[in-house]
This record gives C-alpha cells, structure tokens and sequence, in this order.
C-alpha cells in the first residue's frame, strides 16, 4: 500500500481489542477499555457472567421474530420468547449503558461486536431436534434476515447513545471455515452437516454486512480464515489470529489480495502470557516484526502500513486475568505507538 491508501475509519496506530474480556462487571470494564485503547475502544463481552452474556447468546438477543431458549446448556430456537432470551438482552443493555456512562462524548471509533450468521447457525438448534440449525437451509436463510435486521437496530441504539462516535461492526465468525469444510457436528455427533457452498456463505454475509452503514469487518481466529471470501462478501477490514497464518500458504495469497485491494487489517498479535504481564511493552518489537515479516513474504511495500493495519491480542481476552487483559491491550497500544519508527527500522 501506498501513502494515497484509501481512509480507513481509525486513526493511524490503532489498537483495539477482539471483543471479549474477563470478570463480570462491565464499567470495570470499559474503563479498562478506554484507558488503554483511546484510539479504538470497542464494547466489552464479558461471558463470566453466564448464559446470555455468550457469544451466542447476546447475538440471540438481537434476533427479529427468531425466539431462542437454552435447553441443556445449549441455544434453540423456540416458540416464542422467554426468560433466556430476556436476560440475554438485559445483560447487553448493561453494557450499552456502562458505554453510555463513559463515553457518552467521546468522538471517534467505537467497534461494536455480534456473532455472524454462519457462527449463530452452527451454534443455535433447531426447535424441532437438537442439530444445528446450519442443516435446514431454509432456517438459515430466515436467520440470516433476522440478523441483518437486528444489527442494524442493534447499530442504531449504539449511536444514539454515543453520537459523536464513528461505529464499527465486527461479526465474529469462528465456526466458518468448519462450515465451509462440512466438518460441524450434527447431534448425535456421529455425522457432520454437509458444507456450505461458498457462494451461498458469501451471500449470507453480505447480507448481514449491508445492513447498515456502519463500517463492517469480520473477525474468524480459527485456521484457514476465507480471506478472499470476506473480501468478496464486502467487508471493510478483517481480523484474525497472525500465528495461524501459514507462511506461503493459500490463505497468505489470499491475505496479501485482500490487503491491496485495501481492506482494513486487524492482526492479532498479542499471545497471553506472564511475560506480556511483567513486560507489557517490552514485545512491541516482536509484535510489530510478526506483521512487517508477513508484508515481506507477500511483496507488499510497508508504506501505509500503520494506516492499514491495526494490532489487536490473537483472540478474545475472556479467559485471562485482568491483569494479563490490561497488558495485552497495553501491549498492542505500544506496538501500535511505534509503528513508524519499528516499520522504518524493518525496511530493506
């Protein structure tokens, strides 16, 4: 890319973190957010708190005409709507109103998170049996809709609560190269549901991504994330785990074309470890080396980079301690911070 890039909605050197976080109090947690991501802060997810505050589950909250219960731990549709879902919502209105609270006038990005249609459809079950609703084609398509209207409400409320900010819609797919692959588990667990064309995944999220015009990019942190798959489908930017990139592997190629052809870059670069807590700035040098490493192998000038890409940890931070948490956010804010100077140093 070259310094004529087109505009990306963040500032240079951004950091920003993937979605989740741990504990159960959400102002605790946007004030960590904000504190230490001031140039992209996002909308924690804290799932400590239980069923509803899922990934799953708060999507399912979301949902037009789509009620979903929990039955043995698990999200199904239902017949009408009930408590699960109820508390599902009432748990994202507790994060929408901490956000509110701190950032009521702030201007700038602000990312939002929701789990993509192909992640939901593996994920929810059928009302009538316990495989996924991915296995009716019809289910998915009126999931897919429901979705897209629901996001756009969801999109919405955010900016009425935070009119000055500039809304990001991140779609967490993690199930979807599984999808793709024909390798998600029908009930019993014996079979696997047959794989989704790429055609028909395309055009589910394209659907999901045009429904609003917020700025969309799609996060998937497993191996052999479809690059030219988000890239067709009209995302903005995608976010993914750098260390399952396979050095001159397909999904490189594909990386690299979805990087000129300008899409937005959000690399997950930060591992949790005591290290990162004892040092939180002291990897920046090997955090932005794994990024300029990967331009290199693709033939990808490194001008315009710290306007592309932004460094967030390799996934979501739900599992760590606050104190690994607040390091792996500090740690990718400086990395960001010393983009310039570390690209310059890194160039042939």
């Amino acid at each position: 890319m070259s310094d004529e890039s087109p505009a990306f909605p963040w500032p240079p050197r951004s950091a920003t973190g993937v979605g989740s976080m741990p504990g159960t109090d959400p102002a605790e947690a946007v004030a960590v957010i904000l504190g230490e991501l001031p140039d992209l802060p996002h909308l924690p997810e804290l799932p400590a708190r239980g069923p509803g505050a899922d990934l799953t589950g708060r999507t399912a909250a979301m949902l037009v005409d789509i009620p979903v219960e929990l039955t043995a731990g698990r999200w199904k549709a239902a017949a009408r709507p009930g408590r699960d879902q109820r508390r599902a919502a009432g748990l994202l209105a507790a994060d929408l109103d901490a956000a509110q609270e701190a950032a009521a006038d702030r201007a700038g990005a602000f990312k939002v998170q929701v789990c993509g249609p192909w992640t939901l459809a593996a994920t929810i079950e059928l009302s009538r049996s316990q495989n996924p609703l991915l296995a009716d084609p019809v289910a998915v398509s009126d999931l897919v809709a429901s979705l897209a209207e629901g996001v756009a409400a969801h999109v919405a409320e955010v900016r009425g609560r935070l009119p000055g900010a500039t809304v990001l819609l991140q779609f967490d797919e993690p199930a979807l190269p599984a999808v793709l692959a024909g390798s998600v588990p029908t009930a019993s667990g014996l079979n696997r549901v047959g794989a989704v064309d790429t055609t028909v995944t395309g055009d589910g999220l394209r659907c999901v991504l045009a429904a609003t015009t917020a700025p969309g990019l799609v996060h998937c942190c497993a191996a052999d994330a479809p690059f030219r798959l988000l890239k067709d489908a009209g995302a903005r930017a995608i976010a993914f785990d750098l260390s399952l990139l396979r050095p001159r592997s397909p999904g490189e190629d594909e990386l690299g074309e979805a990087v000129e052809a300008g899409l937005g870059i959000l690399a997950g670069v930060t591992q949790i470890s005591e290290r990162s807590v004892s040092s939180p700035t002291g990897q920046a040098r090997e955090l932005v080396a794994g990024v300029t490493d990967v331009w290199h192998r693709l033939g990808i000038p490194l001008g315009g980079l710290e306007n592309q890409v932004v460094l967030t940890p390799a996934c979501g931070l739900a599992g760590a301690s606050p104190a690994q948490a607040r390091a792996a956010l500090a740690g990718c804010r400086e990395a960001a911070r010393l983009l310039p100077e570390l690209i310059e140093e890194s160039s042939p």
